[in-house]
C-alpha cells in the first residue's frame, strides 16, 4: 500500500548469480518500485515497473549503469496478477544469458534498451548494504498488492520452480516452490500473514516493515476485485486510484469525475456483495452498478446513468445519489430517469454503504451502515422486497465522484478487508458463505465476494 516499505540489511555474498520471483497486482501509473539493494549512492540494484509501465532491471555500479533490461512489452492489467522472475548468473559466456525475465512462465526476449552485464561481475543484489521491498528509500512505493516474493542468492532458477501452467484453463499459476537453496541472503516471504516480512525459506532473513502494510485476501491463488484505473480515462475527468486501487480522491473543480469501478464483471448470474465507505465529507457520489461498456465511454455518461447531453446512448446503469439517495436508471439506451428510492437519506463521512446485486433475480439492493434500504430484504429472492429491479446483464460495481465543487471521495471493499488503508472494525470480520472475503457488515446469505474462486463456482 503507498508509504509502506520491507527493508532488511545485509552482509554480501558476492555471488556471481541470484534469482527474484514474486506475484504482483499493480496500481497506479507512477514508476514503482518492486525490490531493491543499495549499498550507498554509487551502487544500487532495482527491479521496478517505470512511469510508462514497462519492467525495468537495473544494475547501477561505481555511478555507471553495468546492466540494464527494458521490456518492450508494457504493464497495466490492474486486475491480475503478474509473475515476475528474473534469474542471474555472470559467469555465463553469452552476454544474453547473464540475466533473464521471466513473465507468467515465459522468457522475455523483446526489450526497448539492453545492457548485458560484463562477464563475472557480482550484481549489488549480492552486495553488502540494504534490501528494500515496495520502495527506493522513501519514494517510488510499489502502491499494489505482493505475494509469494522469493530471492535466491547463490543459485539460479527459471521460473518453472516458482509456477505451473494450469492444465485445464492454461493459465499460469502459483506453485509453492521446493527444494530449492536459498543461500546466504535468500528469503521465502508468503506475505499471507499480519507479519508480510516473516521469512518462510528456513534461512530466518526477516524483514520490517515501515508504514502500515495491510494483509489483503487478495492474492496469487485467488484474485479479487479491484478498482480498474483503465477506465474512465478522458483527460478532463481524471481518475486517481491508490492503496491498491481501491481508492478514489475527489478532484476539485467542475470537469472532474474520478471513479472507481471493479476490475472484475459479475456474470449475469449469480449473487454478489460489495462495500463502499464515503471517505470525505462531501456526498457528492453517486453508487451502483454500470456494464463494461458504459466505462469505456470517455465522458460522464458511465458515472452519471442520468446524464445524456453528450450524446452518448450508454448502456444499462442504475445507481443511487448520497445526498438523497434516489436512484438513477438508463436501460437499453433510452431515456434516463430517476426517481425516490425508499426514504431521503444524506450520508456522512465515514458511512459504509453495502450493494448486493441479485442477477439469478435482477434486483439491487442499497445498505447503509449495515441498514437495508427502502427496508430491502436482499434473501427474499423472486419477490425483491425493497430492491431496484434491473435489466439481466453483466455489471460491475461502481462509486464515484459527482463532480463540481462539494468533490466526493470514497474506498471500495471488495472482500480485501480494507476501507483503503482502514481495517473494517468488526471482529470477527464477516466472510460470504464459502469463506471468502472480509466485510464490515454481514453478507446476504446466498450472496458471495468477487473473486475467482467464487466465479467459477456460483458465477
Amino acid at each position: 500500500m503507498a508509504s509502506t516499505r520491507l527493508t532488511r540489511s545485509i552482509t554480501g555474498s558476492n555471488s556471481y548469480k541470484a534469482t527474484f520471483s514474486a506475484w504482483l497486482k499493480l496500481s497506479g501509473n507512477a514508476d514503482k518500485a518492486i525490490f531493491t539493494s543499495i549499498p550507498d549512492g554509487s551502487n544500487n540494484f532495482r527491479i521496478h515497473i517505470t512511469g510508462t509501465n514497462q519492467l525495468q532491471l537495473k544494475d547501477y555500479q561505481s555511478s555507471s549503469t553495468v546492466a540494464l533490461l527494458l521490456t518492450t512489452q508494457v504493464f497495466r492489467d490492474p486486475g491480475a496478477f503478474y509473475h515476475i522472475v528474473v534469474s542471474i548468473d555472470t559467469s555465463l559466456g553469452t552476454a544474453d544469458d547473464r540475466a533473464k525475465i521471466y513473465v507468467n512462465g515465459t522468457q522475455v526476449t523483446s526489450f526497448a534498451s539492453r545492457t548485458n552485464y560484463p562477464v563475472n561481475n557480482v550484481p549489488v543484489i549480492n552486495k553488502t548494504g540494504t534490501h528494500e521491498i515496495g520502495a527506493v528509500a522513501s519514494g517510488d512505493y510499489f502502491d499494489g498488492l505482493m505475494s509469494y516474493m522469493a530471492v535466491v542468492d547463490g543459485t539460479t532458477y527459471d521460473a518453472t520452480s516458482f509456477g505451473e501452467t494450469n492444465a485445464a484453463t492454461g493459465i499460469w499459476k502459483f506453485k509453492s516452490p521446493t527444494g530449492l537453496t536459498y543461500g546466504t541472503n535468500g528469503f521465502f516471504l508468503k506475505m499471507d500473514t499480519s507479519s508480510p516480512g516473516a521469512d518462510s525459506s528456513g534461512e530466518g532473513n526477516t524483514f520490517s516493515p515501515s508504514g502500515t502494510p495491510t494483509l489483503a485476501q487478495d492474492n496469487a491463488s485467488n484474485n479479487l476485485a479491484t478498482g480498474n484505473s483503465l477506465y474512465f480515462t478522458n483527460s478532463s475527468w481524471t481518475t486517481s486510484l491508490t492503496n491498491g486501487n481501491n481508492t478514489f480522491t475527489g478532484h476539485t473543480g467542475t470537469n472532474s469525475y474520478p471513479t472507481l469501478a471493479s476490475t472484475i464483471a459479475m456474470p449475469s448470474s449469480g449473487k454478489w456483495y460489495a462495500e463502499f465507505k464515503q471517505t470525505s465529507s462531501s456526498p457528492n457520489y453517486y453508487l451502483g452498478v454500470t456494464t463494461p461498456t458504459n466505462m469505456l465511454f470517455t465522458s460522464r455518461q458511465a458515472l452519471y446513468p442520468n446524464y445524456d447531453s453528450e450524446g452518448t446512448t450508454g448502456d444499462n446503469a442504475y445507481s443511487v445519489y448520497g445526498s438523497n439517495f434516489e436512484k438513477y436508471i438508463k436501460e437499453n439506451g433510452g431515456t434516463n430517469s430517476s426517481s425516490s428510492y425508499g426514504a431521503t437519506v444524506t450520508t456522512s463521512q465515514n458511512d459504509i454503504m453495502s450493494i448486493a446485486c441479485d442477477l439469478d433475480n435482477n434486483n439491487l439492493y442499497f445498505a447503509i451502515n449495515g441498514v437495508w434500504h427502502n427496508s430491502g430484504d436482499p434473501e427474499s429472492g423472486s419477490t425483491g422486497t425493497g430492491a431496484i429491479s434491473i435489466l439481466n446483464d453483466e455489471y460491475l460495481f461502481f462509486m464515484g465522484d459527482g463532480g463540481g465543487s462539494a468533490d466526493a471521495s470514497g474506498a471500495a471493499n471488495f472482500g480485501n478487508g480494507f476501507f483503503g488503508v482502514t481495517a473494517v472494525t468488526t471482529s470477527p470480520a464477516k466472510t460470504d458463505g464459502s469463506g471468502h472475503g472480509k466485510f464490515q457488515y454481514t453478507v446476504p446469505t446466498g450472496y458471495y465476494t468477487l473473486n475467482t474462486k467464487n466465479l467459477n463456482t456460483y458465477g
